[in-house]
């Protein structure tokens, strides 16, 4: 059941307008715990126990989170309030069993609070997790949020894991592409210039038309030319290696008419990268499965490479979606760059 909470029934205190660029502060555990409810929740979204690490610290605010994006059923776009993406913090994965996904955490405003410039150049002072300090009223504890990372019998479904990426449906209302008003949000809470707006409005308009006739190519164009079992090759690649990634053309046949090579997409928002060179990052053998909530093994190996992340700028239907979600890499998209220069990017 998706959450139907709009942001003025929401508690008090939990709007801050918070904009790209802005420095902020991660409230206590104790603070934040007395903002979730009895499974860990705060307006549906999950406080991870993977978060508190960065309690008390201090981040500046990469983007509003005010929407994101349907990984789960429609690959639309969604809306959310009260929450923002603090600069490279990403789930690691401790509390769900490894999970390798690397997410960009969603953080509700409620768990943050302002930075003046003062406060940011003071010396920072290690936070102390004190359960004991806690107000009465609170519904949750450090053992209730460690609790709610897994799906319970209880609860009637298979064993598994919940995280913010599974419960994003919950937490978030349908957004459609059409709506104005997350643009204008996207230029107010500087999560986009406006000269970016123009110009990849101005594409995702031409693609609107191209898709209306089974003959158009939408901008960027990629088509699966690939029949039968979709190709392979092992590169054993690791992290710290260098690789650049293909060209479009040399792609294309390698994937089917779904773009997808054994069961993986190869998604019009990684063409921007195909040509340029990057280190890899990680290899991905697990991940939770954000529809089941199952820990999934990765039958194929998938590669994450450093800085190559999702822009929302050519994707149907969730345009300028900042989630910034790590795209997988199959090894034959990929060829490895021999260096003798170790800062070579």
């Amino acid at each position: 059941m998706v959450s139907n909470m709009s942001e003025s029934e929401s508690p008090a205190g939990h709007r801050l307008g918070l904009r790209a660029g802005e420095w902020v502060e991660v409230r206590t555990a104790d603070e934040i715990l007395t903002t979730l409810d009895d499974r860990g929740r705060l307006d549906a979204l999950p406080f991870m126990p993977e978060m508190l690490k960065y309690c008390g610290k201090k981040f500046r605010v990469i983007k509003s989170a005010h929407k994101t994006c349907d990984t789960i059923e429609r690959y639309k776009g969604r809306r959310m309030t009260n929450a923002v993406h603090l600069e490279a913090l990403r789930c690691d994965g401790e509390a769900h069993g490894g999970c390798q996904a690397r997410c960009l955490l969603f953080w509700k405003e409620a768990w943050l609070k302002r930075v003046t410039r003062r406060e940011l150049h003071a010396h920072p002072v290690e936070p102390a997790v004190r359960p004991a300090a806690r107000k009465a009223a609170a519904q949750c504890d450090l053992e209730v949020l460690q609790r709610s990372t897994r799906v319970s019998a209880a609860e009637g479904a298979a064993e598994g894991y919940v995280c913010q990426a599974t419960e994003v449906l919950r937490a978030t209302t349908p957004l459609e592409w059409w709506d104005p008003r997350q643009y204008l949000k996207d230029l107010t809470s500087r999560n986009l210039r406006l000269r970016d707006l123009i110009w990849y409005g101005m594409i995702a308009l031409y693609n609107v038309v191209m898709r209306l006739h089974w003959r158009g190519r939408p901008y960027p164009y990629v088509r699966g030319l690939a029949e039968g079992t979709t190709p392979t090759t092992v590169l054993n690649l690791q992290p710290g290696d260098l690789v650049q990634v293909r060209s479009r053309d040399e792609i294309m046949p390698t994937i089917n008419v779904n773009r997808k090579n054994r069961g993986l997409s190869f998604d019009v928002e990684m063409v921007p990268y195909c040509g340029k060179t990057f280190r890899v990052l990680s290899r991905v053998e697990r991940i939770v499965n954000e529809k089941t909530g199952a820990m999934t093994r990765m039958p194929n190996a998938c590669i994450i490479l450093e800085g190559v992340t999702c822009s929302g700028c050519f994707s149907d239907n969730r345009l300028f979606c900042p989630r910034s979600m790590y795209p997988y890499w199959r090894e034959i998209w990929l060829k490895r760059v021999e260096s003798t220069d170790p800062s070579a990017q």
